[in-house]
């Protein structure tokens, strides 16, 4: 005869109840501490330390400087080409204002 205290060989996947009154049911009932209470007492201790995490390693100098070059380069193209576009529009202006074309004076 077993007793109701063995653990089972799979202990996260077979649930076991150290209390036999006590069920899934009456811990979801009675509220968040309870169904921990009950998750500590059939598997002897939480999951979270049996879960591998990822190491977190510090950040790379080098892949941070071209990062960022890369990113200055892009936002500086961007600028120079708005710049360029301004700058045809104004020249655009001085020279039909010179031929004649347009006038800054209000025609009465």
């Amino acid at each position: 005869m077993t007793s109701p205290l063995k653990k089972p060989t799979n202990q996260f996947l077979i649930p076991h109840f150290r209390s036999p009154s006590l069920s899934l049911a009456h811990a979801f009932s009675s509220g968040k501490s309870r169904l921990l209470r009950l998750f500590r007492d059939c598997c002897g201790r939480m999951a979270g330390h049996k879960i591998v995490h990822a190491t977190l390693t510090g950040p790379s100098v080098v892949k941070e400087i071209l990062i960022g070059i890369t990113l200055g380069m892009a936002a500086g193209g961007l600028w120079k080409m708005h710049h360029w576009n301004e700058q045809r529009k104004v020249r655009a202006f001085y020279d039909l204002l010179e031929k004649g074309e347009i006038s800054v004076v209000a025609e009465e």
